[in-house]
């Protein structure tokens, strides 16, 4: 049973830690790194695609590059996640009332996707964020649970308040929020009732909602934030916990991308060929973001309990090559569309 009754005071402190993936400025020298990978790799990539659709937009390719990365660094400070009080029904979009809002957003909770369980309640082959059906969890997850328990999604006028039905809606993040993100799974607003029970839609989804916006409109920043995405190769984001070393993991990797060589162009040659390339026919990228958390989840967990640096060194140079050959497949399935 994991345990709720946890020092406010405590959670006020911790809360306001880091608790996302991959910090936004990995996630922005992922993506760049990936452009520059076809650069330098045109003969075995859609480079020459790629550069042709972003020139005829008005772009070179570092402005792209830059562009991209900001995209993918920006999904982290969406305020689109608004939880309500239980008894205020007042609505906020970070915890202790936005204090930390720029470490810690609810929009974070979309950023799991779940392989140590199977589907779950939405239909999803592989579900998200679900406290009450975590496998592993630690101090950050039920201080979470703690801070917010019985606090629900707001739902614009959808129906949903706090005691004596007080609701002081922000944005109706059930109506469109969850909506955009459950892609052809099914949900209902008695599913986000109540926080330590809630069954955020997976991070695939989340991909595939901003590819199709891509699709349907192509823009450097919408592709961009489909490269968010690439928290699915952050180990802790598939073995889905907010805690056991995640933020000193993503600031580890932060500090040494550079020192370890972490994007190595020759690793990342070798992690190309351990993804299944989305067929130019295919608009769903969701089975080629899958493949990626399945290699963290198979290579990654010791740093769930291990900060040893040699053993961060050795997930590192398998999972952020294969994060930024991930977004080559996806760069590559975007030119290929783009040029049509």
């Amino acid at each position: 049973m994991k345990n709720l009754m946890i020092p406010s005071l405590l959670a006020a402190a911790l809360l306001a830690s880091p608790a996302q993936a991959f910090q936004q400025i990995t996630h922005k020298r992922i993506a760049m790194d990936a452009v520059a990978y076809m650069r330098n790799n045109p003969e075995t990539t859609e480079y020459a695609r790629l550069k042709a659709w972003v020139n005829a937009a008005g772009y070179t390719l570092d402005q792209f590059a830059e562009v991209l990365g900001q995209g993918a660094y920006d999904v982290d400070d969406f305020q689109d996640t608004y939880l309500c009080g239980a008894v205020t029904g007042d609505c906020v979009y970070a915890p202790v009332f936005n204090a930390g809002a720029s470490l810690v957003n609810y929009t974070s909770y979309w950023h799991f996707q779940n392989h140590t369980r199977g589907s779950d309640v939405h239909g999803n082959d592989l579900g998200g964020y679900n406290y009450d059906l975590l496998t592993v969890w630690g101090d950050i997850d039920n201080l979470a649970a703690t801070w917010l328990v019985g606090d629900y999604l707001d739902d614009g006028n959808g129906g949903m308040t706090g005691w004596f039905w007080s609701d002081d809606s922000e944005y109706n993040s059930y109506g469109i929020t969850e909506a955009n993100y459950r892609q052809g799974s099914h949900s209902s607003k008695s599913m986000y009732d109540d926080f330590e029970e809630i069954p955020f839609q997976p991070l695939d989804n989340l991909g595939q909602y901003w590819y199709s916006q891509f699709l349907a409109q192509p823009t450097a920043q919408t592709l961009g934030f489909v490269m968010h995405t690439t928290d699915l190769l952050q180990p802790h984001h598939v073995w889905t916990t907010s805690a056991l070393n995640h933020s000193g993991w993503e600031g580890w990797v932060a500090d040494y991308y550079d020192g370890e060589n972490l994007n190595d162009s020759g690793l990342v040659t070798q992690a190309m060929d351990n993804f299944n390339p989305v067929a130019s026919g295919s608009s769903d990228i969701r089975p080629l973001l899958t493949e990626g958390g399945a290699l963290a989840y198979g290579n990654g967990g010791i740093v769930l309990s291990s900060t040893d640096h040699n053993d961060r060194v050795q997930v590192a140079r398998v999972v952020v090559p294969h994060a930024i050959a991930m977004v080559v497949h996806i760069l590559n399935h975007a030119a290929q569309q783009v040029s049509h």
